[in-house]
């Protein structure tokens, strides 16, 4: 989303809309992983660690789909599904606050791992999804024969 020359926001309300709406959605399914597994204090924190790489993987497959598939997407598909819910579902904040909490706790050594771990693993997810998905989609498909009975040859 960009700002148009006359200063207004590029796509409108609806893009807002549909960021706010997917951000909620993803902020939610943030919260739930934190419910389901929940940082034990002094503990490592694998869910934020975890939920960052994994949102990250799929915005690597989602952007190539999106981007890549020949097929145009709805306008608000993107803004929704990428800012929206990956924005909301991933953490940043959470992350940063881990660190200073690790570091606090005078794990130094673990603090700066997990500084460096995190964006190395969202980067190399994000990359590994997007080859993936490449990957798949270049692959030829198989028709069935008429009547399903397995594929022509």
């Amino acid at each position: 989303m960009g700002v148009s020359s006359r200063g207004r926001t590029a796509g409108g309300p609806a893009v807002v809309g549909a960021v706010a709406a997917g951000g909620a959605l993803g902020a939610a399914a943030r919260y739930g992983v934190a419910l389901l597994w929940p940082a034990a204090p002094g503990a490592f924190p694998w869910a934020t660690l975890w939920t960052n790489v994994a949102g990250c993987a799929v915005i690597g497959a989602f952007m190539v789909l999106v981007t890549e598939a020949g097929a145009a997407a709805h306008r608000l598909v993107r803004p929704f599904f990428g800012p929206g819910v990956l924005g909301g579902f991933t953490t940043f904040s959470t992350y940063a606050v881990d660190v200073e909490r690790l570091v606090e706790r005078h794990e130094t050594a673990t603090g700066l791992a997990y500084l460096v771990a995190t964006p190395v693993a969202a980067l190399t997810a994000v990359w590994a999804a997007a080859w993936a998905t490449r990957r798949v989609r270049a692959r030829p498909r198989r028709t069935l024969r008429p009547g399903g009975r397995g594929p022509e040859r």
